[in-house]
């Protein structure tokens, strides 16, 4: 992409030297390189800090209790090849509510990658754009676990975007204590998004691979120790993101948006497609079924990132989530070599319901909305049971300015009646996913959305960076606290929220 249409996403104050926006605290390499995803609100933060008693605007509500945790690309070293943000080295940031005060604090994720790069002094893993070198890594390229993380077993677990090996964080410091190895596993690797049924404890897992089987799936119980795990049989490998969970059943995805194994083995770069010939699927498993007593649905060819929620109605299984039709858009004159990453990057997706029929095998689907969001979550106490509140972030499409990705408003959906409200973050402002957060002892008959929803922003105005804390009933009224942070936050991928009841026992 031109310097010119990056600094038009992101505008220079005080910080514009050149044309482009410096920081003290990034690494100085980042400006050698034309990439948006190294400058202005994607810029890395050197800086590790534990503050506490953050200055607060409006009023912290006394019953928020827990921390909000967001992960996120943060390069230590300048790439070894053209630079993707699921490269960068993977960092966490959290906001501990208690007592009436905020702490933050942010730490690297210690991975095995980063690791050696510290020692060499340099980057030595490729990254997603390839080429993949399978004599530096065993996944070909750099495994950077900056996608996704949550709470379990006491601890942070945080994962990768390409099913790569989960890490373990103390909840407190953020410090890594190394790996996250499920007792009574054969191997490590997970998916970027497994999931925690808060009702259980339980650990919801899959693996993928280019190899068969092409995915695995299993259970885990509150204490990291594995119950169950089986194959799935799937025609190819597959690049599955997330999963839904029912009481009794767990929904697998196989997407028709995957990548050609030949030229992957002959050119070591991994090109993917949209088979818009090839129907999407769904599986059904019970929780803790066998291989072939998955259930296979078919539906309209797509890709889903993100599940919302999903649950059991009498014969029928609802799944909310996120639809994208057209999962690697076109990319755009004057992009350059970037110019597949960008377009890729830049994610159309709406709110959307599918409806399956354990009877008649009859599957309903449709749209809740044709807003373009994503990076949807709802609450975790009704997750597995019906519920119809989620919260998106909304994403500009191009001929609207979205060059690239980024987040510009807090959606709110009342996915029943396809109804949403939303809250703009403000010109040049841009958000981080936002989390749901019940009240202190809240529970299934609080009420779905009496709580709050917390997420991080950052103003290119002034990079300043805040969490916000809405009421989750009413958030068109704005944030009713502003938590400012001690530092510039940037841009990050997916978050979490730890309850106090979790964290502070």
């Amino acid at each position: 992409m031109a310097q010119a249409q990056t600094m038009r996403e992101y505008p220079c104050t005080e910080h514009c030297v050149g044309g482009v926006a410096h920081f003290d605290d990034a690494p100085q390499w980042i400006y050698d390189l034309d990439n948006p995803y190294l400058h202005g609100v994607y810029a890395p933060t050197l800086d590790e800090m534990h503050v506490d008693n953050l200055q607060v605007s409006g009023e912290l509500p006394a019953d928020l209790v827990g921390a909000y945790f967001r992960n996120g690309p943060n390069p230590v070293h300048p790439p070894k090849n053209r630079y993707h943000p699921f490269d960068g080295d993977g960092m966490v940031h959290g906001v501990y509510f208690r007592d009436g005060k905020v702490t933050y604090r942010n730490r690297y994720i210690q991975t095995a990658a980063l690791t050696q790069e510290l020692a060499s002094g340099k980057s030595v893993s490729p990254g997603v754009m390839g080429p993949f070198d399978y004599n530096v890594s065993r996944f070909g390229i750099k495994d950077t676990s900056n996608t996704d993380v949550f709470w379990y077993n006491g601890d942070i677990m945080t994962l990768w975007y390409n099913a790569g090996d989960p890490y373990r964080l103390d909840s407190q410091t953020l410090a890594t204590k190394s790996h996250y190895d499920l007792e009574g596993r054969t191997q490590r690797r997970l998916s970027a998004h497994s999931k925690v049924d808060w009702r259980t404890g339980e650990l919801l897992f899959f693996d993928y691979g280019d190899e068969p089987p092409f995915m695995t799936y299993g259970v885990a119980d509150r204490e990291g120790k594995l119950l169950h795990e089986v194959a799935i049989d799937l025609p190819g490998p597959r690049l599955p993101h997330d999963i839904g969970f029912t009481t009794h059943y767990t929904i697998l995805h196989d997407l028709p948006f995957f990548h050609d194994m030949e030229v992957l083995r002959r050119h070591k770069y991994r090109v993917l497609t949209f088979h818009r010939d090839i129907p999407t699927r769904f599986g059904l498993i019970p929780r803790h079924g066998r291989g072939d007593e998955v259930r296979w649905f078919e539906c309209e060819p797509c890709y889903i990132l993100h599940v919302s929620n999903a649950w059991e109605e009498g014969d029928w299984v609802v799944m909310d989530g996120c639809r994208s039709l057209n999962p690697m858009p076109d990319a755009q004159p004057g992009e350059g070599e970037l110019a597949s990453m960008l377009a890729y990057m830049r994610l159309e997706a709406n709110a959307y319901r599918w409806r399956f029929n354990l009877k008649t095998g009859e599957v309903r689907e449709g749209d809740i909305d044709d807003l373009n969001t994503e990076f949807n979550k709802s609450n975790p106490i009704f997750h597995g049971v019906k519920s119809k509140y989620s919260y998106h972030q909304r994403i500009p499409l191009l001929h609207e300015g979205g060059h690239t990705l980024r987040f510009t408003g807090l959606v709110k959906y009342d996915n029943d009646t396809g109804q949403h409200r939303q809250w703009d973050y403000g010109p040049g402002v841009f958000g981080s996913e936002a989390v749901y957060a019940p009240k202190v002892g809240a529970d299934r008959s609080s009420g779905e959305d009496d709580g709050y929803v917390i997420t991080l922003v950052t103003d290119s105005n002034s990079w300043q960076s805040d969490c916000l804390v809405f009421d989750a009933t009413d958030i068109e009224q704005g944030p009713v606290a502003r938590v400012h942070m001690p530092h510039r936050v940037p841009y990050g991928f997916h978050a979490t929220w730890a309850r106090g009841e979790d964290l502070y026992r």
